[in-house]
């Protein structure tokens, strides 16, 4: 995810992912370890901030979204798609995170 300021972005997806990132590899660069083999980059890269899109599946859907409104983290109501339910969100400098969760039975 490309970012105009990292420090305010990595407070966004702290608040996302519930815990600060796992490393800062280099000036301009933040990582969370989502799980083994992968995870989430965040760099400073002013010209392409706010063009990327990110999908994340979700588990328990409705949990996270509960996780996010104690965080702050504004969102709509989930929406039902083809396969799945999903909840677009929006980081400080426009770029959209995708959640997607189960489609209730």
């Amino acid at each position: 995810m490309t970012v105009t300021d990292l420090e305010s972005a990595a407070a966004w997806y702290t608040r996302l992912f519930g815990r600060g990132p796992d490393a800062r590899p280099m000036e301009g660069l933040a990582e969370w370890h989502l799980g083994e083999g992968f995870g989430v980059q965040v760099w400073v890269e002013p010209g392409r901030a706010g063009y990327c899109t990110m999908v994340l599946d979700e588990s328990d859907l409705d949990g996270r979204l509960a996780e996010l409104d104690r965080a702050g983290i504004a969102h709509a109501p989930p929406q039902d798609a083809t396969a799945a339910r999903i909840t677009p969100l929006v980081d400080p400098d426009g770029n959209r995170v995708v959640l997607t969760g189960a489609l209730k039975s």
